[in-house]
């Protein structure tokens, strides 16, 4: 499926990094043998008779332009915005950034492990504080996350503890010997709240816990017409599930839908074929500072910390402390993560919108800011200096999806050629999905193409429904990365589809193997 970002509309924070405006088109601007011509064959199919394509090739090691096709044209660029939001991040924060989710006590503790006050697990915008952290401390993913789950019945667990963080803060606390305490609190505050783009949950608050998700595992039962089981990852009582599933026929109709019916609630409705392998869906907490709450509450409570006040009350944010207070209190426990490495394979591998969205937010806070256009300037400053050229790209968010988002293929090479250049390219680069191999490329091209393994590269896809013509509008289908041709030559790509209407979800994924198509056609005669 790739990055897939599925909008009918949306806001954006229309923060555009620089003006609008943009070269004249180059055409070809080499024949290079046959290559121009085997692009021609799949560009100019009559089927992208209302698309247009951009395309831009370069040496990687000397910069000459080897093809380009509407290269400094603007492009809708989907998820390759991911590109620019990780390389502005890195050069933030640093590949060995390390986030600290810390715990305070705000009293005493007094005879019997008696807290005389609240814990406060002060959120600092970790976006993997539970859910990913595998035996060895990295950072685990699928080949399709389960943050796309709903789009498609491919989405996967990863085989992690989805409280992990939550579960290790709780230890921790325990053996600091408090056995009691008036309440946990979460303070969400280190940036202001927003929206994220594209698909997948969409608050943006500082804390995030199994991706502010409930991930429901529907499995079919022993015979047609039996009810199907649910398995919900984490067990909470933070929410309440309305549960029906049949069991249909082997090779039956699968069909299941999770939906919200009000705050805290939702039911899950359907059928599943027998025989199927486990179906998974996700509930979006509406909530994630409760949602967090309510997971350390339930945790404390199983290692023998008593919690005073309701998981069903909501914390009073007016017992928090004041910001500049925290120097005075105590800490009793801290989380701290996997170094930025992790999470940028993790946002890039999977195309992962919730975790890019906050990377502005993230960035802003770490120069004192707290909103979304404070973090794209510093991004857009990074581009500057990194010589993406100016009036070449417009961004909105840090996901993909904006309205504001665009980019020129030729403003894409320029970013990839400047992250050669920097001491953490190998971490930017070995965290790009690899063609035919892993992440959203692992089935671009087929098991035995050629290109397989010599391409890594972000992928992007842009759909939104038409109800005029009652098809879908392909708003943006794109591949940018680095490639190793047969020659053993160093390439740098960008290839970009816009606006071709399509019939069914399926003709996207078939876009993505047109585009595979074009990185085989490079791949040999480069």
């Amino acid at each position: 499926m790739g990055s897939f970002l599925f909008r009918q509309g949306g806001s954006a924070v229309l923060a555009a990094l620089v003006l609008f405006t943009y070269l004249p088109t180059l055409s070809t601007a080499k024949e290079n043998g046959g290559l121009a011509q085997q692009i021609s064959a799949v560009v100019d199919a009559p089927e992208y008779k209302h698309a247009t394509w951009g395309i831009a090739i370069a040496d990687a090691a000397t910069g000459e332009s080897l093809y380009q096709l509407n290269a400094d044209k603007m492009f809708a660029p989907a998820s390759t915005t991911k590109l620019f939001t990780v390389a502005a991040a890195l050069d933030a924060l640093g590949a060995d950034f390390r986030f600290t989710t810390p715990v305070y006590r705000t009293g005493d503790v007094g005879p019997n492990g008696r807290l005389n006050g609240d814990l406060v697990l002060r959120a600092m915008g970790d976006p993997n504080l539970s859910g990913r952290i595998d035996e060895n401390g990295h950072l685990a993913y699928t080949n399709e996350d389960h943050t796309y789950a709903g789009f498609g019945d491919t989405a996967t667990l990863t085989e992690t503890d989805a409280i992990d963080g939550i579960e290790e803060l709780a230890i921790k606390i325990a053996a600091s010997g408090i056995r009691f305490a008036r309440d946990v609190l979460v303070d969400d505050r280190l940036f202001d709240h927003g929206t994220g783009s594209g698909s997948g949950p969409q608050t943006l608050t500082p804390v995030v816990v199994n991706d502010n998700v409930i991930d429901v595992l529907v499995t079919p039962g022993s015979r047609p017409g039996s009810a199907g089981y649910v398995e919900l990852r984490p067990q909470t009582a933070y929410a309440q599930f309305d549960i029906s599933i049949e069991t249909s026929e082997p090779g039956g109709v699968t069909d299941v839908t999770v939906e919200r019916v009000s705050a805290r609630r939702y039911k899950v409705r359907g059928r599943i074929a027998a025989g199927h392998r486990p179906l998974l869906r996700i509930a979006e907490a509406d909530d994630p500072t409760e949602f967090a709450r309510t997971l350390l509450i339930e945790r404390l409570r199983a290692h023998g910390v008593l919690i005073g006040n309701s998981i069903f009350t909501p914390m009073d944010r007016g017992d928090l402390p004041d910001v500049d207070r925290y120097p005075e209190l105590s800490v009793v426990a801290r989380h701290v993560s996997p170094p930025f490495s992790d999470a940028v394979r993790v946002i890039l591998k999977v195309s992962h919108n919730l975790h890019a969205s906050l990377l502005p937010l993230i960035m802003a806070s770490h120069k004192g800011g707290r909103t979304g256009e404070e973090g794209l300037k510093l991004e857009g400053s990074f581009l500057r200096r990194a010589g993406v050229e100016p009036g070449s790209v417009s961004f909105g968010g840090g996901a993909g999806g904006t309205r504001a988002d665009y980019v020129t293929p030729t403003a894409t090479l320029q970013l990839l050629s400047a992250m050669q250049k920097r001491p953490d390219f190998a971490v930017y680069h070995d965290a790009l999905p690899i063609l035919g191999v892993d992440g959203t490329l692992s089935e671009a091209v087929p098991p035995d193409s050629p290109a397989r393994g010599k391409v890594y590269a972000k992928t992007g896809t842009l759909v939104s429904y038409n109800p005029v013509g009652d098809d879908l509008l392909l708003a943006s289908k794109a591949l940018a990365g680095y490639m190793t041709a047969a020659s053993g030559r160093k390439l740098l790509i960008a290839i970009y589809l816009n606006n071709d209407v399509i019939n069914t979800p399926a003709d996207i994924a078939q876009q993505g193997k047109n585009v595979g198509r074009l990185c085989e056609i490079i791949y040999s005669a480069l």
